[in-house]
């Protein structure tokens, strides 16, 4: 006969049992701390929106390189254990090597003190993300601090952009073509006066007046639908001060210099369209000794040397449908008979001109440019060398100059060994 069990009982037979008891009061601590631990996430999550701020710099920002620049010179470097090696490398046609090591900090988290306030700094490489544009990891930088010191994130970023301007102020940064992106060489080279320059018959003085002149006429460029663009191809003797104007140019319209070297292993007819599509603002872009990419147009179809630039893919860069715009280019060449007439064509040279070995004037000015206010050794230099009979060049009366700079008259005495060099 089965027998009934009243509710009160019931609850009584569980509520005696001990086991029941150990398990409810288990399911209970264990709720308990699913819910306190689920309130702290919550609460750590509103702390840290109404008690820090972040900030992201990512790599493809102009202030990423500003910034850990900065930080490498405030401290951060000090602290940090985790460091990255930045080196600007370049090697010249001639064989020679130039080379730059600059040290910031690496991947990683790192903190420093700015202003009383302390800054968590997090460096991130995305290692399956690259940048389109130049092809290198993904990177960001992110800020973290209290949420009262925010204004100090605006004032730091003004500080590193200062400190990085400060730099290139009065000095002439020379940019070198890495991957599709231009990034500058080494330190920003102090600007040379364009007066220290000294070029034959007025040359100097009538490439700079049509540079100006072209620089502020683009309204007259545009109101007639002449491209904006203007070229210009310096050719003679090596040592003739080419690339030494160029620089001296640069400097006196506080332009840039990109270094294009058209031999360089890599590029292609895309890469050198979009280096010169996209060159940094108020920069001279110089193709250096043009005739060492090409000897002809008929091998120049087929093949460059250590490149895969075509003849057809450079005159299209130069000013085909898809060129830049607001362009000035200096191009060298020590033999200016390689050139195919295509190249130097108006258009694409819009002005060529001969720097050629010293004449006797142009020796003359930079005898006094040494060694000033001696116009009588200066005559008698002149005519000891015999300038008609013999070729010298600029560089060459340049390191004569510089070997015997303590004394005027020993440099006379012996001008002789240019002759004999």
């Amino acid at each position: 006969m089965a027998s009934s069990i009243p509710s009160g009982g019931l609850l009584d037979v569980f509520g005696n049992n001990p086991y029941f008891s150990a398990g409810f009061g288990l399911i209970g601590v264990t709720a308990s701390l699913a819910v306190l631990r689920q309130g702290a996430v919550h609460g750590v999550t509103l702390a840290r929106r109404r008690l820090l701020v972040t900030l992201e710099i990512p790599s493809k920002d102009q202030s990423y390189a500003w910034f850990l620049q900065w930080m490498s010179t405030n401290g951060a470097r000090r602290n940090a254990h985790q460091l990255a090696v930045e080196t600007s490398f370049v090697r010249r046609d001639n064989g020679s090597v130039s080379s730059h090591f600059s040290l910031v900090p690496g991947p990683g988290r790192h903190f420093f003190k700015y202003q009383g306030a302390w800054f968590q700094v997090e460096r991130q490489r995305e290692r399956n993300m690259i940048d389109l544009k130049s092809g290198t990891p993904w990177e960001t930088i992110t800020l973290t601090t209290l949420s009262r010191d925010r204004k100090l994130l605006t004032q730091m970023l003004e500080e590193a952009k200062k400190a990085a301007l400060a730099k290139e102020e009065g000095k002439t940064v020379v940019y070198t073509s890495y991957g599709p992106d231009w990034r500058p060489f080494g330190n920003p080279r102090k600007r040379r006066p364009i007066a220290s320059v000294v070029l034959d018959g007025g040359i100097a003085e009538m490439i700079h007046k049509d540079v100006k002149a072209f620089l502020s006429g683009g309204k007259w460029y545009h109101d007639r639908g002449i491209p904006y663009r203007r070229g210009y191809l310096l050719y003679g003797p090596p040592g003739s001060g080419k690339t030494s104007f160029i620089q001296a140019l640069a400097g006196e319209l506080e332009y840039n210099i990109c270094v294009m070297n058209l031999s360089e292993r890599g590029m292609t007819d895309d890469r050198l369209s979009h280096l010169l599509n996209h060159a940094p603002p108020r920069s001279i872009i110089l193709l250096e000794d043009v005739d060492a990419a090409f000897i002809n147009r008929s091998q120049t179809d087929k093949q460059g040397y250590q490149s895969m630039v075509t003849f057809s893919g450079l005159l299209n860069a130069l000013d085909g449908v898809t060129s830049s715009e607001e362009r000035v280019i200096f191009m060298t060449t020590n033999h200016v008979e390689r050139l195919d007439p295509a190249l130097i064509r108006p258009g694409r040279v819009d002005v060529k001109l001969l720097l050629d070995n010293a004449s006797d004037e142009q020796a003359r000015q930079m005898f006094l440019r040494f060694f000033e206010g001696e116009e009588a050794l200066a005559n008698e230099f002149v005519k000891k060398l015999n300038l008609k009979l013999h070729s010298v060049s600029p560089a060459q009366l340049q390191g004569h100059f510089v070997v015997y700079r303590d004394s005027a008259r020993a440099a006379v005495d012996n001008a002789t060994d240019l002759i004999s060099k």
